[in-house]
């Protein structure tokens, strides 16, 4: 149940989701509630989700129109393959969390600098960093996730690598460790 009062009920959400099981037993979400204006009246309307949604299957429409079956397919593989060689290399660097777990285009890295400083190091080169966790999932500390897609170069990856591998060899340096060529580390006297 929800309820309002009458001078409160423009400012409630146009769409309200649910929680509900499938046959098969499976978490899933529904549309509980849409207010009519939302297809109606859309200049009164709360949210503009209905425009939205059109925007969105348009693109999906043109996007699949010009990919193809086979475009697909290949978008896939490819980012597949990126997200692997660019979890690979970060893994030298600091450490994949969930490495087991599958995957598409994502992974989530644990540093020991926060993502935030990361970051900010690599919008100067035009990159765009990992997402910081910590305010979702304050248990995974200095994690972010990690994406690649088809627009993702090589080049990208490791300058984003160079910056976090320059990042963890500051650290350890400062807490006494030094690093060989191979990244081998000692501690030192």
């Amino acid at each position: 149940m929800i309820a309002t009062k009458e001078k409160y009920v423009r400012q409630m959400p146009g769409r309200l989701t649910g929680q509900t099981v499938d046959s098969n037993g499976k978490r899933g979400f529904v549309l509980t509630l849409a207010t009519r204006e939302q297809h109606i009246r859309r200049e009164k309307a709360t949210s503009n989700i209905c425009t939205n949604q059109a925007l969105v299957a348009l693109m999906v429409n043109i996007f699949m129109t010009i990919y193809g079956k086979v475009g697909l397919k290949e978008l896939a593989k490819q980012n597949l393959a990126k997200t692997a060689y660019a979890a690979k290399q970060f893994g030298r660097q600091g450490s994949i969390l969930f490495d087991g777990a599958p995957r598409f285009n994502e992974f989530v890295l644990e540093t020991s600098e926060d993502p935030y400083a990361i970051n900010s190091r690599i919008l100067g080169h035009k990159i765009v960093g990992g997402l910081p966790l910590k305010k979702f999932y304050p248990e995974l500390g200095n994690a972010s996730l990690w994406c690649c897609t088809e627009l993702t170069t090589r080049t990208a990856i490791d300058t984003a690598v160079g910056v976090v591998s320059e990042s963890e060899n500051s650290i350890r340096a400062d807490q006494g460790e030094s690093f060989d060529e191979d990244g081998v580390s000692e501690v030192l006297p």
